[in-house]
């Protein structure tokens, strides 16, 4: 037996002698990689700058609202108000199978009395629920944004508190700033930051609830990133998209609308004004229309207004030919109330509140019948699953095959 065991060991020797080796080996390799890679400084404090700006920044876009800032259609909104805090959850890399399960989960939940049909009644609630969804998560995500902005805990943000914050989230010195402020001396920033500046301060202007005091609360904060939280700023943003939509020397491209027509380089409507002026060289139209009597409404040709630029191929044509036609169907399907051909702010204010019962009823018919292949007027397992893109944002595929299974 000892002469077995010396056997072994004279056996194993060699290898036992490398283990230090190999341990240094490993350690240098190690020590070499991590020297290599440089410390990545500059880019976490882009990170940090930038994730400090988001913090203080009210949204570009609004959950479950159906027009963005500047006017544009919402193009997610229909996902938005489907599926809620599940947004996320419907990435063309998940499982297709395991997102059609999902998918089919989500209307069980839609469909209420359990007839395997969804009616429009159904969506409209659900509608109304998902979009107090999104509400909920602002409210929260504001909450932090305001204990940033409030380093003292006092309930309360000035206007200058919070300049100094923006500001020093653009790579300002927050000291600096704050002298500069305190002594009333004049800030040096680019002229897109002070642009910027003047913008946010009548938002703030207009957050601040009577009687004015140029200190928003927690409360009046959330109203300042989120208009949609607030009656009074929500009709301010109606405000600053007529302005925007009417005031702009836009671009307009696709075809005239009903009873216009060209009238040589341009194009006429029916009361013989120029509408639209072709450009040579391009496949652009150009408006010249804008809200010359100040009557604070808009016009179709106004509410179509694409952003001035050129078109150099048909791709680009065929992009804003789309872009018209779905804005000319909002407007007078949707937002224009009253079909008069003028949508007034008051109308433009009661589309885009994403809280308005009616305005839920007519999404939620909308919805179904672009999936409604049978003309119905309901929804079935079917016809959601089939047109999951446009519920969704993926398209889950082999719907029929698999429809009865996942139910």
């Amino acid at each position: 037996m000892v002469w077995s065991w010396v056997a072994m060991v004279s056996r194993w020797g060699p290898l036992v002698g490398l283990a230090p080796r190999c341990l240094w080996l490993l350690g240098a390799v190690l020590l070499m990689d991590a020297s290599a890679r440089p410390a990545n400084h500059s880019s976490t404090r882009e990170r940090a700058a930038n994730r400090e700006e988001n913090e203080i920044l009210p949204p570009d876009h609004l959950n479950g609202v159906k027009l963005e800032m500047d006017g544009h259609l919402n193009r997610g909104f229909h996902q938005e108000v489907f599926l809620g805090k599940d947004l996320g959850g419907f990435d063309e890399d998940v499982e297709p199978r395991r997102s059609r399960r999902k998918l089919m989960v989500i209307f069980s939940k839609v469909d209420v009395n359990t007839d395997r049909k969804i009616s429009a009644k159904e969506m409209q609630r659900w509608i109304m629920e998902k979009t107090a969804e999104h509400f909920q998560e602002a409210m929260e995500e504001s909450k932090t944004h305001f204990r940033a902005v409030d380093p003292d805990g006092d309930g309360h943000v000035s206007w200058d508190e919070y300049k100094v914050k923006f500001l020093a989230s653009k790579g300002h010195s927050e000291k600096e700033v704050a002298d500069a402020i305190r002594l009333n001396e004049e800030l040096k920033v680019d002229e897109e930051t002070q642009e910027v500046l003047e913008n946010l301060k009548d938002r703030w202007y207009q957050a601040d609830s009577p009687p004015a005091d140029l200190l928003l609360t927690e409360e009046e904060f959330l109203s300042f990133l989120h208009p949609e939280h607030s009656r009074g700023m929500l009709r301010f943003m109606v405000k600053e998209i007529v302005r925007d939509l009417g005031e702009a020397g836009s671009s307009l491209a696709g075809a005239p609308g009903p009873g216009d027509q060209r009238q040589g380089p341009g194009i006429a409507g029916k009361s013989g004004k120029v509408l639209w002026e072709s450009q040579p060289g391009c496949g652009l139209i150009h408006s010249r229309l804008t809200d010359q009597d100040g009557d604070k409404q808009l016009s179709l040709p106004e509410f179509i207004s694409l952003p001035v630029g050129t078109v150099e191929n048909q791709q680009g044509q065929d992009i804003d030919d789309n872009w018209v036609k779905d804005r000319k169907k909002e407007f007078e399907e949707l937002i224009d109330s009253n079909h008069d051909g003028i949508v007034t702010a008051e109308e433009l204010e009661s589309y885009m509140d994403p809280m308005n019962e009616y305005n839920a009823l007519n999404e939620a018919k909308q919805m179904i019948a672009v999936a409604d292949e049978n003309q119905n007027h309901h929804l079935e397992p079917e016809e959601v699953l089939k047109y999951s893109e446009f519920f969704t944002g993926s398209k889950l595929v082999d719907y029929a095959r698999s429809v009865h299974e996942e139910f």
